[in-house]
C-alpha cells in the first residue's frame, strides 16, 4: 500500500496510480512507495483549498485553537509512527525524529495561542469624523515547501500559523520522506479539520519542478513559505516573484560558533559539539565553522577533537549519535570535502572515516580561505577550526560567506560579546549558546543568502497576514466638487 496524497479531506492515489520509491539511505531497501502527484493532482489540491477558505476565514477563534490544540495532542500520540517512518526516509537517529515530533506539536499549540492575537490598530485620521484602522486579514490560499532535514517540525512550520490565522494551506512534501510528513497532514484530518483546510501533495523527484511551478503560477495560492537550499530558494523566491506572490524564505547556512580568548572553553567545546553534530549536521543552523582565537586554539581543539571521536556512529536503529546521510552523493561529497583540506594543509583531528551513508563525526584544524569547507556549506558531520587572531579578525571571518542564518559567540565578558554580535551579519545569534535552537514563539529567518521573511510569533502573524486600511466614515461629509 502506498502514501495517498490528501485531498480535500480524502485520501487519493494520484493520477495514473503512479507511484515512486523512497530508499532508506542506509539499508537501501524500499522505506516508502509514494503517490507521485500529477501537475492536476496539484491543482485540484489548490482547487480544494480555494473551496474551503470562505468558510475557514470566517471560523471563530476558539474553534481554531481547540483544532489545532487536538491536532498537537494526536500528534504526540502518534509519535511511535513518526519515528518508525522518518527513520527509515531519512537516515536520521530516533531521537532526533523524537525530538521533532514534541517540537512540532508545541509548534501547534503555540499556532493555536495566536489564534486572538490576529488584531490591528486605530489610526488617527486627518478627516473629522473618521475612523480609520488597520486590519490583519488571511491571504488565502498558503503554499508551503517543505524539506527532509527536520522533517516533522520543519513541515509542521511550514502550516501551523497560516492554518491558525485564517488561511487554508496546500503542503507539498519532500520526495525524500512522503511517508513522514503526510502523516502530518493525517493528524490534522483526525482532529476535524474541514475539508481542504490542508492538502498534502507528494510527487516524483523527476515531477519537482513542473509540480512547484504549477502550484506557485495558480492564481488562487497567495502566499508561498519555502524552507531548503539557497540553489532551489532562488529559483522559488524568482517564480514567486514573477507571479507577484509574497514569499518567505528560510535558506541555507554556515554558521559561525566564535570563541573569543576569554571564553569558557569547556562550554565552547559542549556547544561546538551539540550545534556541528545533531542530526549529523544535516540542519541549516548547524555549526559550520569553528572560529577560535588562536590564544586558546590548541587547547579548545584537542577538547573538541576528543569529544567529536567518541561520538558513536552507524545504523540509525542501534545506539549511536550519527546515523546516516539523506541525500545520495553526500558521502562522497564528505570524502572530497576531507581530501581537499589535507590536500592544503588542514589537518584532520578526529574522525574522517565513512561506511556508506554513515560517517563519523570529523573535524578539520588550520582550515584556510583556500579551502572548500571554509565556504562551502557541508550540511553533514564535517567541521572546520578556524584560528584567527583577536576579535577584529574573528567579526571578519564570521561574516566572510554568503550565509547569514544562525551564529553563536562564546565569552565570559557580556559586553564584549555584545559588541561582537552586533557586528556579526545572522537573522538569529546566541551568545554562550549553541548556533542549534529553536522555539515556535521566537522570530526565525536569515539574511543574505539564507533567505528573508520570519516564522514564529508576532512575525509569523505579520508574515501570514495582509494588512488592510478600513475606514467608518461620515456620509454627509464635505467634497471639494
Amino acid at each position: 500500500m502506498s502514501t495517498e496524497l490528501l485531498i480535500n479531506g480524502q485520501a487519493v492515489a494520484a493520477t495514473g496510480n503512479r507511484t515512486f520509491s523512497r530508499l532508506d539511505p542506509v539499508t537501501g531497501e524500499v522505506a516508502t512507495v509514494a503517490a507521485a502527484a500529477s501537475v492536476a493532482d496539484a491543482l485540484a489540491a489548490v482547487a480544494a483549498a480555494q473551496a474551503a477558505f470562505p468558510a475557514w476565514s470566517r471560523t471563530s477563534p476558539q474553534d481554531r485553537r481547540a483544532l489545532l490544540n487536538r491536532a498537537a495532542d494526536i500528534m504526540d500520540a502518534r509519535a511511535s509512527d513518526f519515528i518508525a517512518a522518518a527513520v527509515a526516509e531519512t537516515g536520521a537517529t530516533a531521537p532526533w525524529i523524537g525530538f521533532n515530533v514534541a517540537l512540532a506539536a508545541n509548534i501547534l499549540r503555540e499556532a493555536a495561542s495566536i489564534v486572538t492575537q490576529v488584531g490591528g490598530e486605530i489610526i488617527p485620521s486627518n478627516k473629522p469624523g473618521t475612523l480609520a484602522t488597520a486590519v490583519a486579514r488571511p491571504k488565502g490560499v498558503c503554499l508551503g515547501i517543505a524539506p527532509w532535514n527536520a522533517p516533522v517540525i520543519l513541515a509542521t512550520r511550514a502550516v501551523a500559523t497560516p492554518v491558525a490565522v485564517g488561511n487554508t494551506v496546500v503542503l507539498k512534501s519532500s520526495e525524500l520522506c512522503p511517508e513522514t510528513q503526510r502523516l502530518i497532514g493525517q493528524c490534522f484530518l483526525d482532529a476535524g479539520f474541514p475539508p481542504g483546510v490542508l492538502n498534502v501533495v507528494s510527487n516524483a523527484p523527476e515531477d519537482a519542478a513542473e509540480v512547484v511551478e504549477a502550484l506557485i503560477g495558480a492564481p488562487e495560492v497567495r502566499h508561498v513559505n519555502f524552507t531548503g537550499s539557497t540553489r532551489v530558494g532562488r529559483i522559488v523566491g524568482r517564480l514567486a516573484g514573477e507571479n507577484l506572490k509574497p514569499a518567505l524564505l528560510e535558506l541555507g547556512g554556515k554558521a559561525p560558533l566564535v570563541v573569543l580568548a576569554d571564553a569558557d572553553i569547556d562550554g565552547a567545546v559542549n556547544a561546538a559539539v551539540f550545534g556541528c553534530f545533531m542530526n549529523q549536521g544535516q540542519i541549516c543552523m548547524s555549526t559550520e565553522r569553528v572560529i577560535v582565537d588562536e590564544s586558546i586554539a590548541d587547547a579548545f581543539a584537542e577538547k573538541f577533537a576528543a569529544r567529536a571521536a567518541a561520538l558513536p556512529a552507524g545504523n540509525p536503529r542501534g545506539h549511536v549519535v550519527l546515523g546516516g546521510l539523506a541525500t545520495p552523493g553526500a558521502g562522497e561529497k564528505m570524502d572530497a570535502l576531507i581530501a581537499d583540506a589535507v590536500a592544503k594543509g588542514g589537518k584532520v583531528l578526529a574522525g574522517g572515516t565513512r561506511d556508506g551513508a554513515v560517517v563519523a563525526a570529523t573535524v578539520i584544524d588550520h582550515v584556510t580561505p583556500g579551502m572548500r569547507i571554509y565556504a562551502e556549506e557541508s550540511f553533514g558531520p564535517v567541521k572546520p577550526i578556524i584560528r584567527v587572531k583577536g576579535d577584529d579578525e574573528a567579526v571578519r571571518v564570521a561574516n566572510d560567506t554568503e550565509y547569514g542564518l544562525s551564529a553563536a559567540v562564546f565569552s565570559r565578558d557580556i559586553g564584549r560579546a555584545l559588541a561582537v554580535a552586533d557586528r556579526i551579519e545572522s537573522g538569529i545569534l546566541h551568545i554562550n549558546g549553541p548556533t542549534v535552537a529553536d522555539e515556535p514563539q521566537m522570530p526565525f529567518g536569515g539574511v543574505k543568502a539564507s533567505g528573508y521573511g520570519r516564522f514564529g510569533g508576532k512575525a509569523g502573524i505579520a508574515e501570514f497576514t495582509d494588512l488592510r486600511w478600513l475606514t467608518i466614515e461620515d456620509p454627509n461629509q464635505h467634497y471639494p466638487f
